[in-house]
């Protein structure tokens, strides 16, 4: 009796004490953050750890989500690819978030698709990428290569853009650059290119001694048809290619640059005003006109004490993707995952870049192009834009393994979900 009476008193007492934390967990929704905060990538992915923050800071000031505080959960997989999919299992498992916001690299992501799918999460990449993807536990907020690569080739080989006839194709070597590559590659091919007016090559991620490289771009490019390099260099790496390209005195005029992964925030890093001329393609830059775009660079700069004005695509790609997410969370009434995930399809916001935005059943944003060149200041100038948003070729058709597919996720979520997706011809 005296035993019983003990236990149900222990018991008691421990409901009293574990009382506060159960309500406030119950008060809360909590948030992932998954970005290299060091090594390698942290040159671009820490300031997407910080975009998410404000995100949050700024909900949590319009009184939160469905009542709730947003609470951050950041985690620092430290540039290291194995470490993204530990990182990504302690969020959904042992803090239980609702929704993750990640990744940089296609191998960091590839490292995390089997832990989301497994349990059930909800990761958004804000990231371009090589596409031939298309997951139900991610929601892609980047460029697929229709939405960006392929444009920024078709600019090049343009009379506005100079006409290219020879490409380099350079990158870091892992799965983005090679399979935008090998897409490219192909484009190329469907338009005449000769295989020996292709050239690719590839470095190691942090690569910092470019002296032999830049010269043998400059080499190639001296062979007398007009030449254009693609870079999908990825990291800090950039900072050392673009200063051999100052200290090699590679004109943008005669040989260019068109860069699918440096954006205003790495030019920080490099001087710039010395690179006047070399190109860029993304969904959005930092100049662009609209009042959309003057209140995100505002929410920015107030957020940071105007210690940093600058944003880039990958920044405003972050912001879509988490206000399409609180949209969904509201529309569904519930931060559950299975009705966030049906609730995002034809979410729709009006974006920095001025254009209005929406998710497709494939979970790609249909997004406009853009080409940059860089001024004497340092920043982009926008040179082309497409006329409307671009909706994403998941699948690309200069792929013949590829090109019948076309992702929906309609029809999973109608059949109660599916491990594949369902493909149509």
């Amino acid at each position: 009796m005296i035993l019983a009476r003990t236990r149900r008193g222990l018991l008691s007492a421990l409901l009293v004490l574990l009382g506060p934390a159960a309500h406030a967990a119950d008060e809360t929704i909590k948030v992932g953050i998954l970005h290299s905060l060091s090594g390698t990538m942290a040159i671009s992915e820490s300031v997407l750890k910080d975009t998410v923050l404000m995100m949050i800071a700024d909900q949590n000031r319009r009184g939160g989500l469905l009542g709730k505080t947003l609470q951050p959960v950041v985690v620092d997989p430290a540039s290291n690819w194995d470490a993204f999919a530990e990182k990504a299992r302690d969020l959904l498992e042992k803090e239980k978030v609702a929704v993750v916001f990640g990744c940089w690299t296609s191998v960091s992501r590839k490292s995390v698709l089997p832990v989301f799918e497994q349990l059930n999460g909800l990761l958004f990449y804000p990231v371009q990428y090589e596409g031939e993807e298309s997951s139900r536990s991610v929601f892609y907020t980047g460029a697929a290569p229709s939405q960006q690569a392929l444009p920024a080739v078709r600019y090049l080989m343009s009379k506005e853009g100079g006409q290219a006839r020879r490409w380099v194709l350079l990158g870091t070597d892992y799965v983005y650059p090679r399979t935008t590559n090998r897409i490219l590659g192909a484009y190329l091919a469907s338009e005449g290119v000769a295989p020996e007016d292709i050239t690719t090559i590839y470095t190691p991620f942090g690569h910092s001694d470019w002296r032999e490289i830049v010269a043998r771009i400059k080499a190639f490019g001296s062979e007398g048809k007009r030449t254009a390099v693609i870079s999908t260099i990825n990291g800090d790496a950039n900072t050392y290619f673009y200063r051999e390209l100052i200290a090699q005195r590679m004109n943008a005029d005669t040989l260019p640059v068109m860069a699918l992964s440096i954006g205003e925030r790495e030019l920080l890093h490099v001087g710039a005003s010395s690179l006047s001329g070399q190109l860029a393609a993304w969904n959005y830059f930092q100049t662009i006109k609209s009042p959309e775009n003057d209140t995100f660079i505002k929410m920015w700069a107030e957020f940071n004490e105007q210690r940093d004005k600058t944003t880039n695509d990958p920044m405003e790609a972050t912001f879509i993707g988490f206000r399409m997410w609180t949209q969904a969370v509201t529309q569904a009434g519930t931060a559950d995952v299975n009705a966030v995930r049906q609730a995002m399809y034809g979410q729709r916001i009006k974006a920095p870049s001025g254009f209005e935005i929406v998710m497709n059943t494939n979970h790609h944003l249909s997004k406009p192009a853009m080409i940059g060149k860089i001024n004497s200041a340092g920043n982009f100038d926008v040179v082309w834009r497409s006329i409307n948003p671009i909706k994403p070729s998941v699948w690309s058709r200069y792929l013949p393994e590829s090109a019948k597919l076309t992702a929906d996720w309609t029809f999973p979520w109608v059949c109660g979900g599916c491990a594949e997706p369902t493909f149509k011809d």
